[in-house]
Parts: C-alpha cells; sequence; structure tokens
C-alpha cells in the first residue's frame, strides 16, 4: 500500500466563503468606477388599437360635449347573422382593462373583451340621405351580413 497524504477536507462553511483570487491578488486596491452608464429603455411606442378618423372626431366630441360628461366605449355583441355587432355605450369610468385611444382631444374607451374583434380598426362618422352613423373598417373581418350590421372575425 502506498502513503498518500491526507488531505483534510474542507467543511461547507470554508466553501460558501472560498475566493479564487490569490491572497496578494485580492487585497490589491481597485480604481472605483463611476455610476453605471444608463440604459436605454427598450419600450417601443405603441400604435393606436384604433384610429379615429376627422369626422368621427368631431361627432365624438359634440356627443361627449354634455353638462354630465362621460366616456364613451366600444364594444361588441353576439347579435346579427354573422356573430358580432358593434356597441357604443356611454360610461362613468373606464374598466379596469379597458383599452384608452386618445385623438385629437377626444377620448374614447374600447372594451377589453372586444380589443381582439377591434384592434387595427378605424371608426368613422359617415352621413348620407337616408342616416347617420358611425362606420367601423375593422381589417381583421373575415365575414359580414349582408346589411352590414354584423361581422365575424
Amino acid at each position: 500500500i502506498v502513503d498518500q497524504p491526507v488531505r483534510p477536507q474542507p467543511n461547507r462553511q470554508d466553501e460558501s466563503q472560498s475566493i479564487s483570487l490569490p491572497e496578494s491578488e485580492a487585497q490589491k486596491s481597485k480604481p472605483v468606477t463611476g455610476p453605471p452608464p444608463p440604459r436605454k429603455s427598450k419600450l417601443r411606442a405603441r400604435k393606436a388599437a384604433m384610429t379615429v378618423t376627422p369626422a368621427a372626431t368631431a361627432q365624438l366630441r359634440n356627443l361627449l360635449a354634455q353638462p354630465d360628461p362621460k366616456l364613451i366605449r366600444v364594444g361588441v355583441k353576439n347579435r346579427g347573422c354573422s356573430g358580432l355587432a358593434y356597441n357604443l355605450e356611454y360610461v362613468e369610468k373606464a374598466g379596469m382593462f379597458d383599452e384608452a385611444v386618445e385623438q385629437d382631444g377626444v377620448k374614447v374607451l374600447i372594451d377589453s373583451k372586444a380589443l381582439f374583434s377591434i384592434i387595427g380598426s378605424e371608426m368613422d362618422w359617415v352621413e348620407d340621405k337616408l342616416n347617420q352613423r358611425f362606420v367601423f373598417r375593422n381589417p381583421n373581418i373575415k365575414e359580414q351580413c349582408g346589411c352590414g350590421e354584423s361581422f365575424m372575425v
């Protein structure tokens, strides 16, 4: 049997405190550096969930110019031949997850449940000989009924 030197086993406290630098290197003074440079923000400006035309902005401004100011929320309801129809309603305050779209000083809320159906749409105000109404141009529509009242995404 060959005699091998017995190495002492380090205890667990020594392992957690061990440093891989030699003592002479660890005691050298290091220059103090200034604060780290500021990081560039990785946030990008988001595109609005819905755009509002100038005609729709003017009409919304008229609707919101009331003695008791309220907000207008755009949403969708299950209705019509194709399944969904746009719904506008007055609300006192925004819902917790509602998306706010502000354009030319007019603020419109988008119902959080309808956001995926409405995103990327354009809201317009159209007046013709027979009626006046808000019209939504939605690029996400897969099917629309003949009268244009309801749609499917």
